[in-house]
This record gives structure tokens, sequence and C-alpha cells, in this order.
């Protein structure tokens, strides 16, 4: 689905996300370029409800970073 550059807080990382589960779920990794800071998740849509799943650290660390994206920061990477 794509990577890009954005900022989130105080940093700027380079986000990768992807489709999974055919399309029923997607993950994110998300790299400061600092080296500083690493988020990575799974998210599946389910009928009922869409769970989040946090790759060894806490649902709020991930609710921060996703917040705290600035919308007007994200470039897309090409290449």
């Amino acid at each position: 689905m794509g990577t890009f550059r954005a900022h989130s807080l105080v940093r700027v990382y380079i986000v990768s996300k992807s489709s999974i589960v055919g399309g029923r779920g997607g993950k994110l990794v998300a790299e400061a370029l600092d080296g500083s800071d690493y988020i990575s998740f799974n998210i599946y849509r389910l009928k009922a409800q869409t769970e989040l799943f946090p790759c060894e650290m806490s649902n709020a660390k991930v609710m921060e970073f996703v917040l705290g994206i600035d919308p007007a920061s994200v470039r897309v990477e090409i290449g």
C-alpha cells in the first residue's frame, strides 16, 4: 500500500503500510529517521468491531503516534 514520510509529535518517521488477510487488515511499521523510536501494529476489521494489535508496545503508544501525525507533513516516498 505504500511508504511515506510523516511527522508525529517531535519526530520524523518513515512509515510503511500494507494490506494483510486479504484486505481485511492492515500492518503499519514506522521508524524515526534518527533511530530513536519504532512503531509497529496490525489492525483487523472484523464483523462486529475493529481490533488493534500493537507489536510489543502499548496501545497508548500506538494511539499517540497515529493521533500525533501531522497530515500536512505526509510525503510519499518514491523508489
